[in-house]
């Protein structure tokens, strides 16, 4: 029954991702596209768009990011170092700016999400939001991943995640009303003294 459940749950995940895809597939061709036409795109059905989405103006929305944010290969492309520091902190710079040029539309994403979660009453395996950080964490990783213990490794992963991203500029600027400059520095030092912290227990396990 679990493993039921988690292979659905990943076909919703990949389902969410199709339709964000197909979107910006759309939009990169200088179309406004209907949900209709969103769904005809990543073959699925204007209902099941619906399930994902609350109307096509989010589902656009999103997928503007996904337009605006690197891919992995991109983004680390000439980047001969393997320092997992330098990496992140490359990852965190990039995630930074596409959240300033897009703050309020991000605002407006963190809003849907959070009314899909007041509501309640969906389905509860599909996903709220697309996790496009994860993938580029663990690509400024790679290089160094068998220098971490694994459960360091993976806690590290989970760690950044609360780092780069734009929650973590939404407490620094409305909770903590800091400057862009210094909220930059914190992150940077984050996730220096995270990636030092997995490194130590390594050497203490």
């Amino acid at each position: 029954m679990d493993g039921e459940r988690s292979g659905r749950a990943n076909q919703r995940r990949r389902t969410r991702k199709d339709l964000l895809q197909a979107a910006a597939r759309l939009m990169r061709k200088g179309r406004s596209p209907g949900l209709e036409e969103i769904a005809d795109e990543a073959m699925v059905s204007r209902a099941t768009a619906y399930r994902y989405f609350p109307g096509v103006e989010a589902l656009l929305l999103e997928a503007s990011f996904d337009i605006a944010i690197p891919e992995a290969d991109d983004l680390f492309h000439g980047t001969s170092s393997a320092d997992p520091v330098k990496r992140l902190q490359q990852v965190d710079t990039a995630l930074h700016d596409v959240v300033l040029s897009n703050e309020s539309s991000l605002r407006m994403m963190l809003v849907h999400s959070l009314q899909r979660a007041v509501k309640g009453g969906g389905e509860s395996d599909i996903p709220p939001r697309q996790n496009r950080r994860t993938p580029l964490i663990e690509a400024a990783l790679k290089p160094c991943e068998n220098d971490f213990d694994p459960a360091a490794f993976d806690l590290l992963q989970k760690a950044l995640a609360l780092i780069v991203g734009p929650e973590a500029i939404v407490v620094f600027k409305d909770v903590l009303q800091a400057s862009d400059r210094e909220a930059r520095a914190v992150k940077q030092w984050a996730i220096r003294a995270l990636v030092d912290a997995a490194r130590a227990s390594r050497r203490t396990g």
